[in-house]
């Protein structure tokens, strides 16, 4: 590998591992922000909100407001709403379990993309797969354990709903990626749910102190500046490199679980979190071995945690 590829790729790596660090850091900001009285409405909201400036300006800095145009509206349409969706349970899951759990659960994303590739696209997949598809899953019950008591059932299956949904919005990203450019996704998605959830802040808002207000807005520019951060790395460093940094993000929920929260992994988590982050380790390697061969995108290592894709 020449000198310029590794620059590249290890400014890729970094960009990830930025990326993920913002995505990590908003979900503490979002527990942060519920503690103070914060509603799931308004935090949607300025999520979305305060991230706008900055993907305009990172379209603006880039191709330029001129790529922004698009054919495709109802497909964007579409992607937002599931987009939507997908963000409640994804917050969702950040305020009903501890942040190492959330992160965890939000492991699983490869495994649901692979079930939904072979469902949907009908996408071959053969033993190997669907063993680490099963592998995952048992990672899972030993995270959850089932009638255990000390893992909230309602926020498990919260928590799943939105790696299943992160799932399903890369099914529709690879249709949209086509034709449209990652910043040009970003930004209907971004715009086009603000409105409702501006709706959804109007029921929802409570009056907040300054520092409420500052995490607010800090959950949508570190949110924003993560999701930019998940679009440049690819530019630099392929998938399959980039892919395994997001698992950094089990370190960063542990620290701010601990430090903010005062709380640690159960020792399922730290038994169950390593099987499941195999199995997807596994499947992303085996889909990148399997699209080179047919010429295609891989489709299960389009995530990040926290955030929904591009």
């Amino acid at each position: 590998m020449d000198q310029e590829n590794s620059d590249r790729i290890l400014k890729g790596v970094s960009l990830r591992l930025l990326a993920i660090f913002c995505l990590a850091s908003m979900a503490a900001l979002i527990k942060l922000a519920e503690a103070r009285g914060a509603q799931l409405g308004e935090i949607m909201f300025f999520r979305q909100l305060c991230a706008l400036p900055l993907v305009l300006a990172f379209v603006a800095l880039g191709p330029g407001l001129r790529s922004l145009k698009t054919d495709r509206f109802g497909s964007h349409l579409t992607r937002s709403i599931v987009g939507l969706v997908g963000m409640v349970f994804n917050f969702g899951a950040v305020l009903l379990l501890p942040l190492a759990e959330a992160t965890t659960l939000q492991f699983t994303v490869p495994i649901f993309a692979t079930i939904l590739g072979a469902l949907i696209l009908r996408e071959p997949t053969g033993w190997r797969r669907w063993a680490a598809v099963l592998v995952g899953f048992g990672g899972v019950l030993i995270v959850a354990q089932p009638g255990g008591g000390h893992f909230p059932v309602f926020g498990a299956f919260v928590g799943l709903m939105a790696a299943l949904l992160v799932a399903i919005i890369a099914i529709l990203l690879r249709q949209l990626g086509k034709t449209e450019s990652a910043g040009t996704t970003v930004f209907w998605f971004s715009l086009l749910s603000v409105p409702p959830l501006f709706v959804a802040w109007l029921f929802s808002m409570q009056p907040h102190d300054a520092i409420g207000w500052a995490i607010l807005v800090g959950i949508g520019l570190v949110g924003g500046a993560g999701q930019l951060a998940l679009t440049a790395a690819l530019r630099f460093a392929p998938v399959s490199v980039v892919v395994p940094m997001d698992y950094s993000s089990l370190i960063w929920a542990t620290i701010y679980g601990f430090l903010l929260f005062g709380v640690w992994p159960t020792p399922g988590t730290w038994i169950g979190a390593p099987i499941i982050i195999l199995s997807g380790l596994y499947i992303v390697w085996r889909e990148q071995q399997l699209a080179r061969r047919r010429g295609t995108r891989p489709l299960a290592t389009e995530a990040a945690p926290f955030d929904t894709p591009e």
